[in-house]
């Protein structure tokens, strides 16, 4: 490790140099890929900077040892360095993991109602808030493309606004680590707003996490669109605006479709809905092409199925569960409120552990 480490080191000082020269500033697409490689080895070089200070200070450490009069003064330093050096070594064994191939990029976060019918509804709007507000701790920026709301009334007569879809963009440098576990099946048991006799339900919301694809990994034929436009409406039928603002994309060739009508203009309907179409068209391209690897895709998503559980929503007993690494939480209130970190934070650790044995194998 430490000889790849060397090596790491010495390739960011050739980035400082060709960073800093007049040929690379001037080859827009050169300077940018110079810049993501020195954005990835800066975090590796300084850790291995701070190994080698502790390193140094561990081997004057065990000089002073020898002397019987800073021996005890002494072995405190050598035991704070020694689990420092082990801190740093398990870090750096993480940051040379190979990168998924998606990291640092904006992803579409798709929430849909599953089984459960309303209450499925509800819950689907519940994970949007939750990881809202997540995204909002970590300085992410939410953006919703497309939605379709669902009104429920209570046994009480109150009523409450649910999804059977919803589809945001999350923007920011670290969101898609913090978030591609998320995919999966997520249930949730409590007693519904409009049951009457207080019973404990159990329902459902699909959760997709799909990387946003470059411009130059998914170009669509526009003769492969069919392009439909209509008056957007609300629930219940209700006129959102009176004018054919609301876009339908049809990619033909696949059949997948995509509309999008909460814009008043049509135009910007239009860019959502291509968004969103060319990350499933992304995600579509990638899982046939890695069909074979099935296996290796384990180690970051499961088996890649939306229709895995992946976690459970107890709100009787406050509990969040995740199914896939036996982990449970007893603050549900505080999770689904928006500290996903208690659950999402043990899941990543989990997935990296994993990839180390994987890598060391």
């Amino acid at each position: 490790m430490l000889d790849k480490l060397e090596e790491l080191a010495r390739r960011l000082q050739d980035l400082n140099e060709l960073l800093g020269s007049p040929d690379v500033a001037s080859d827009p697409n050169r300077l940018r890929d110079l810049s993501i490689e020195h954005s990835q080895l800066t975090p590796i070089v300084d850790a291995y900077g701070q190994l080698k200070a502790s390193m140094l200070e561990l081997a004057d450490v065990l000089e002073l040892m020898a002397d019987p009069e800073m021996r005890e003064m002494a072995a405190e330093d050598k035991t704070r360095l020694e689990r420092q050096i082990e801190t740093l070594k398990q870090e750096l064994r993480l940051l040379l993991l190979p990168k998924d191939p998606y990291e640092g990029r904006n992803l579409l976060v798709e929430i849909r109602a599953g089984t459960g019918g309303d209450e499925a509804a509800l819950f689907a709007s519940d994970l949007f808030r939750m990881y809202a507000r997540y995204c909002d701790t970590h300085r992410f920026k939410v953006e919703v493309l497309s939605q379709s709301d669902v009104v429920v009334g209570g046994s009480s007569g109150k009523s409450a606004t649910g999804f059977k879809e919803i589809i945001c963009l999350v923007s920011g440098k670290q969101a898609y680590s913090h978030l591609k576990h998320e995919s999966g099946v997520h249930r949730v048991q409590r007693v519904p707003l409009t049951e009457t006799q207080g019973r404990i339900h159990t329902s459902a919301a699909t959760v997709a996490i799909l990387p946003e694809p470059d411009e130059v990994e998914i170009k669509i034929d526009p003769s492969d669109l069919r392009i439909d436009v209509f008056r957007a409406s609300g629930p219940g039928g209700q006129s959102v605006n009176t004018t054919d603002s609301a876009v339908r994309l049809v990619h033909e060739p696949t059949g997948l479709t995509v509309i999008c009508q909460d814009e008043k203009s049509q135009h910007k309907n239009k860019a959502k809905a291509l968004k969103v179409l060319k990350a499933r068209l992304f995600e579509q391209q990638e899982a046939e092409r890695h069909a074979e690897e099935a296996a290796a895709r384990r180690s970051q998503v499961g088996s890649g199925d939306r229709s895995e559980r992946i976690r459970t929503y107890n709100y009787p007993q406050n509990r969040v569960t995740d199914h896939r690494i036996g982990e449970t939480v007893y603050k549900l209130d505080q999770i689904i409120s928006g500290k996903l970190d208690l659950i999402a934070a043990p899941v990543i650790a989990w997935f990296q552990a994993e990839a180390l044995k994987a890598a060391e194998s």
